[in-house]
């Protein structure tokens, strides 16, 4: 049989279109509007409000503007509840471009090393194809956002604002990846020779030191010490001398970083629940713990999620954000969009089969700060998102349950919150999936 397109074939597919006025009537619709002006559920926008049963935000919401530093965001959103209530504060931010340039630095070496560490494979190995396609980006996950805070503390947002470069960083990612890639073809070149790894290591720091004052010029230089004071919103001054990131950190935090556990929910047929698992190649800092997840079942997340909340403290989640949303309201739910009676099909691919088919990933990162219980039911969850507050509701979304069951990826929780068999489970040696594995996406959206 022949399987090229022809002029029959072409003709059949114009008669088809043409005899049926309702496709005919949508083109006339679809070429005027967009196609979720003309989709939209009015109903589910009509009954979904932004009240909440248990609401934990009176702060204003944060900004990303345009980079992909989400997760970042909301885990440092996350930290200054707890900072903002030792402070008295009514509106307080860590400074979110310090960590970003230690992500970027300590990311830099994570990459040259995998580099060195599979300089005996050829350039078109899947993994170090994977290695070199996706290079000082911005996106990442929780066990990633956790191993920087360990290693280099916070600063006050005061004492390292922001930058051009930190609001946007395209051109500066730019020129890392540039920096790094033909920085990689040297060290598989010095790799192969005689110096061996010892030779590619030692050009190794010839090239941190490039990328550190790359980061310098762009993001500015990251403060050692800094003096910190601070008037209270009861108009009480404070002065805690001079600090370094580390000593602010352990005094400001307040929340026990390394008890944190990362929970998922991959629902396909080779990801078995109660498992842990890793990701091959899938980090920041080198020598860090390595990213650790425990798969779970969806009803498991929620019902953490919940009690966390109910109990006053905000969750870290990851999920794939553009999937059933409306940004300008800020709505999500699982049947937002009727786009299927549109084109007259089914879109009918699971959570499961949309992983394996690579129509879904974890995108983005948010902080639950709110959920509608009614009952044991929960009706919806309230989300502090990093996008600023001119959308939704000053900046924080509505998320209908169903849309948690199909889109929400990860949570982070405290380990003593879980059950005693799946706190038995993170003891055991995790299953290691590829580099490429979509488990292993880092949330990165804009």
């Amino acid at each position: 049989m022949d399987a090229s397109l022809t002029p029959d074939d072409v003709a059949l597919l114009r008669k088809s279109f043409t005899r049926n006025p309702a496709y005919r009537l949508v083109q006339n619709a679809l070429t005027q509007t967009t196609l979720d002006d003309l989709t939209l559920d009015r109903e589910i926008v009509v009954r979904t409000d932004h009240s909440v049963s248990h609401l934990l935000d009176d702060w204003t919401a944060t900004n990303q503007k345009n980079s992909g530093r989400c997760w970042m965001f909301a885990g440092l959103n996350l930290l200054r509840v707890e900072a903002m209530r030792r402070m008295n504060l009514k509106s307080f931010e860590f400074s979110q471009n310090y960590v970003m340039f230690w992500d970027k630095l300590e990311r830099a070496n994570y990459f040259l090393e995998a580099i060195i560490d599979t300089a005996d494979r050829d350039l078109d190995d899947r993994t170090v194809a994977f290695l070199l396609q996706d290079v000082a980006g911005d996106g990442g996950q929780w066990n990633m956002f956790a191993a920087l805070v360990r290693k280099h503390g916070l600063v006050p947002k005061s004492a390292m604002p922001e930058t051009q470069s930190s609001s946007s960083t395209g051109r500066m990612n730019s020129v890392l990846r540039q920096l790094l890639r033909q920085g990689a073809r040297d060290l598989r070149t010095l790799a192969a020779g005689e110096g061996g790894a010892d030779a590619a290591r030692a050009h190794k720091r010839q090239l941190l030191d490039v990328v550190h004052r790359a980061l310098c010029m762009h993001l500015g230089t990251p403060p050692e010490t800094f003096t910190w004071q601070w008037t209270d919103k009861d108009r009480v001054f404070h002065r805690d001398g001079d600090l370094t990131p580390l000593e602010f950190a352990q005094r400001y935090v307040g929340i026990p970083i390394d008890g944190y556990v990362c929970l998922v929910h991959d629902p396909r047929e080779t990801s078995p629940r109660g498992r842990t698992f890793t990701v091959d190649r899938l980090g920041n800092v080198v020598g860090a713990e390595a990213v650790v997840y425990l798969n779970v079942d969806v009803a498991v997340m929620k019902r953490l999620a919940r009690d966390s909340i109910v109990s006053g403290e905000p969750v870290w989640f990851g999920c794939d954000v553009g999937k059933m949303m409306r940004r300008d309201i800020g709505i999500w739910d699982a049947d937002l969009y009727d786009v299927g009676s549109v084109y007259d099909t089914t879109f009918d691919l699971d959570k499961a089969e949309r992983l394996l088919y690579h129509e879904t990933a974890m995108t983005h990162a948010m902080l639950f700060t709110g959920v509608d219980v009614d009952g044991e039911l929960v009706r919806r969850w309230r989300v502090e998102n990093s996008w600023g507050d001119k959308d939704a509701d000053k900046g924080f979304y509505t998320m209908n349950d169903s849309w948690f069951d199909e889109y929400v990826f990860e949570i982070a929780v405290h380990r003593d919150a879980l059950p005693e068999d799946l706190r038995a489970a993170l003891s055991e040696e995790p299953i290691v999936l590829p580099a490429w594995d979509p488990m292993g996406a880092l949330a990165r959206a804009q």
